[in-house]
């Protein structure tokens, strides 16, 4: 796009009232306030000419610093319009959304919001050409726009940092009610972010289980039923004890010298230790698997309503996105309106498939998943290890 360079006058630049990023952090300013002042200003802000002077394009961080250096004036990049046609607000926009995301860190919820605002305003704007405007991938894109369908105060603890991006996505599947379950529980502080990623997701699967008549009560079970699950608990529970019971010749080889066991395994210490490889292998598995079944049993007890639908991604969005703003409401009101975004092609909290995740890893905190799978769902939730 063609533009110019001038030192404008500050009075001169209006805010961009459309500036994706809402919040900025004062000690981050005051530092860079304070390099202005003492090297200048490194880069030019970015504006486009208006019926009333200039407005702000890209480079509202380094305005507001340049505010706070009482500086009179400031280097500015100009865009000029191609031809006949102007720079349009949607042009606009998209700049300073691209250079939020891509030079400063934005609240998950902001990206969000700026996806979306993209997806409603742009003509023929899919996720898909979302996510190669802004050099994301169309899941990214997905699974922000997914978090428009989070509680208020849920929104509020994922920009905050309280809760991670790919646990909000888990609980932004749910219903309305569920979420507000599992967040109460999580207020109480004995979860980490990657159990919540966990309880979420086997809420999840115990939803679309209860809409789908398949989670029978024992009390509708036959006597033959009842009498095959007690044989299956017998067994597991008999199982578990066994193992329990080889923890002693595992602590022994544990607690053994390796010099000593090189002599005693003398040609066999390969062999032996591929047998104990295979070993850990399946109690890994088996570990996994407990822990799968560990947050479905918290599931139970947390959740308010299994067959609750979950929200409506689709209708009603632009009426509940005016009150997305996570300060405006009570955080524990039970009247808040259900956040309901989104385009088609996002996140579909009632995709057919979910597969549960086989290998253990556990970041500090959740990984963002990097595909580009356009029907994404909310994402399966990385396994929690030791």
């Amino acid at each position: 796009m063609p533009h110019k360079y001038s030192t404008l006058k500050m009075r001169q630049i209006h805010r961009n009232p459309n500036q994706p990023r809402k919040t900025f952090d004062e000690d981050a300013l005051k530092e860079l306030a304070e390099s202005i002042g003492e090297h200048g200003l490194l880069q030019p802000i970015v504006v486009r000419k208006v019926e009333e002077g200039y407005e702000l394009v890209a480079g509202e961080r380094r305005f507001r610093a340049n505010e706070l250096a009482d500086n009179i004036t400031i280097e500015a990049k100009i865009l000029l319009p191609e031809g006949e046609s102007e720079i349009s607000d949607m042009d606009s926009f998209e700049k300073a959304m691209a250079e939020n995301l891509n030079r400063e860190d934005m609240l998950p919820l902001e990206e969000a919001r700026g996806f979306k605002k993209v997806l409603d305003e742009k003509e023929g704007a899919t996720p898909a050409s979302v996510a190669k405007t802004f050099s994301k991938s169309v899941q990214f894109v997905n699974q922000r726009l997914a978090l428009l369908a989070l509680r208020p105060e849920i929104q509020a603890a994922v920009d905050l940092g309280h809760i991670g991006t790919q646990a909000a996505v888990q609980i932004a599947a749910l219903s309305k009610d569920n979420q507000k379950a599992v967040f109460q529980d999580w207020k109480k502080g004995d979860k980490n972010d990657n159990q919540l990623v966990h309880i979420a997701y086997a809420m999840r699967k115990q939803e679309k289980a209860a809409t789908q008549d398949s989670m029978v009560d024992v009390d509708e079970m036959t006597p033959e039923e009842k009498a095959e699950r007690s044989r299956a608990q017998a067994k597991t529970k008999g199982d578990l004890d066994a193992i329990e019971g080889m923890w002693a010749l595992l602590d022994s080889i544990g607690k053994a010298d390796p010099i000593e066991l090189a002599r005693t395994l003398a040609g066999e210490v390969g062999k032996r230790l591929e047998q104990m490889d295979r070993v850990a292998d399946v109690v890994q598995k088996a570990r996994f698997q407990l822990r799968q079944a560990k947050a479905h049993a918290d599931a139970s007890e947390i959740m308010v309503n299994p067959a609750a639908a979950a929200p409506d991604l689709v209708a009603d969005a632009d009426a509940v996105l005016a009150q997305l703003d996570p300060a405006a409401g009570d955080a524990e009101s039970d009247s808040e309106a259900e956040p309901a975004p989104e385009s088609e092609a996002a996140p579909a909290a009632e995709a057919e498939t979910e597969a549960a995740p086989d290998a253990e890893v556990e970041p500090e905190s959740p990984a963002e998943p990097e595909g580009d799978d356009t029907e994404a769902e909310a994402a399966e939730p990385v396994a929690v290890a030791a």
